[in-house]
């Protein structure tokens, strides 16, 4: 009997610990600059999904010619909670995504503090982060 409540209480310590680690998110310290950049593009395509939403954007080179980029932002609870929806953005909108480089230099910002997506064509901040983007929006 002692046995089988031992083995009930380690059997439940574990699954604890393994669903424990399933609700951690990961930290990205180190992966992205502190730095703030602004960017403007041309929307692909939004991708509402979890644990990470991202707009997929055309940003042109200092020559003109598009770099596609991902733009990583909330998950898709939290930006529904904002009023966004599948046709918050579309493919040919044009945005200002201000947010943290990634440090690799691949084509990649995060939008999850110190960021901001406004609509070119109407200077509308559509998303915002608690933390204070840096800087006055330009829609020039």
């Amino acid at each position: 009997m002692r046995l089988q409540s031992l083995a009930k209480g380690v059997i439940a310590s574990g699954v604890l610990s393994f669903c424990a680690g399933a609700f951690a998110h990961h930290g990205d310290a180190g992966r992205f600059e502190e730095s703030i950049t602004s960017l403007t593009g041309t929307v692909v395509a939004l991708q509402l999904v979890n644990p990470h939403s991202t707009i997929i954007l055309d940003i042109p080179d200092e020559n003109g010619n598009p770099v596609r980029w991902q733009a990583e932002l909330t998950g898709v609870n939290n930006l529904s909670r904002s009023g966004w929806t599948r046709d918050t953005l579309k493919a040919g909108d044009r945005i200002l995504v201000s947010g943290r480089l990634i440090k690799s230099g691949a084509p990649y910002i995060n939008l999850s503090e110190n960021a901001r997506v406004v609509r070119m064509d109407t200077c509308e901040e559509i998303y915002r982060t608690r933390s204070e983007p840096v800087g006055p929006i330009s829609c020039e």
